[in-house]
């Protein structure tokens, strides 16, 4: 197990140095981020050489990406155009989304996986159609209608919450989490319906029915366990894209999270804001895929890290 990790750690020294690359090209070519930081004139060439001089911009790309790769390894990500850290900026936009996505993975495992494990072992009843043609309609609708009614109906209409987030706590991200989770749910619930209706038929099944073992056995300790491991991918591979996606639902309920930095750094086209949230997603990303590699052995005993 320990080699393993360790040779997944070295795997993603060039995954994450590529990603941080492309990332960092793919910033700098959306325009000149001078342009707007003078009012609605443009700035005069002096003052443009200045700000040029003083954020790195004069220097070749290739230069500002190895300045910028070294100041990373020692915690600094760059400075914003308004002169405030962007370390400053993550200290307050990751602690909001972290628990939004917290809230909505919850949503995702209680209500996903348990609506799934009905619909599998009630393949064909009216229960399954139910759940069927509800998680369609959720999938169908767009996030930011689903995100704007339920603000409407229960923030507005019946002054159920608050409509938009003040502090961030976990019982005013209930409402925003459940809309950030509403596909992802949608989906969780067909994948695990679809691997429990697969994996009941399968022989392990039939012989641990054969032998006499309680009903409750059998699903939770055979049957769930070998049909979450599609599940617990999805799942895996879904908390980054949360925690980058929020951008509609941090933007309804006014969160000030890092989809709502995301957006105002490529509106000002604030490249080291851009660049360094995004960096601490692809790490994100990085370490959600390997503990989703390592709950496979956890989940299925046949499989072994050596």
């Amino acid at each position: 197990m320990g080699r393993y990790v360790a040779r997944r750690l070295l795997q993603m020294v060039p995954v994450f140095i590529g990603s941080t690359l492309l990332i960092f090209l793919m910033v700098n070519v959306m325009g000149d981020p001078i342009a707007g930081l003078c009012g609605e004139r443009a700035c005069d060439p002096a003052t443009a050489a200045q700000l040029k001089r003083e954020f790195g911009l004069d220097k070749p790309l290739w230069q500002q990406y190895a300045t910028y790769m070294g100041n990373l390894f020692t915690g600094d990500f760059g400075t914003a155009f308004n002169g405030q850290k962007v370390t400053e900026l993550m200290g307050s936009a990751f602690p909001v989304t972290i628990r939004l996505t917290v809230v909505a993975i919850l949503f995702e495992i209680l209500i996903g996986v348990t609506l799934g494990v009905l619909t599998g072992l009630r393949r064909g009843r009216p229960v399954d159609t139910g759940v069927l043609l509800g998680t369609l309609v959720v999938i169908s609708v767009p996030t930011f209608v689903t995100g704007l009614l339920l603000q409407l109906l229960l923030g507005i209409k019946w002054q159920w919450i608050s409509p938009s987030v003040r502090y961030g706590s976990f019982d005013e991200l209930i409402v925003p989490g459940l809309v950030l989770a509403s596909v992802s749910l949608a989906y969780v619930t067909r994948l695990t319906r679809t691997s429990i209706a697969e994996n009941k038929r399968s022989d392990y099944v039939r012989t641990a029915v054969a032998k006499g073992l309680p009903r409750h056995r059998v699903i939770v300790r055979h049957l769930l366990r070998n049909s979450l491991i599609p599940v617990v991918t999805f799942i895996g591979a879904d908390i980054g894209a949360l925690m980058g996606g929020a951008i509609v639902t941090e933007r309804i309920f006014n969160i000030h999270g890092v989809g709502f930095q995301l957006y105002q750094g490529i509106l000002r086209q604030n490249t080291q804001t851009v660049v360094g949230f995004v960096t601490v997603l692809v790490l994100v990303f990085l370490v959600a895929n390997l503990l989703v590699d390592l709950l496979y052995a956890v989940l299925d005993p046949r499989i072994r890290y050596a």
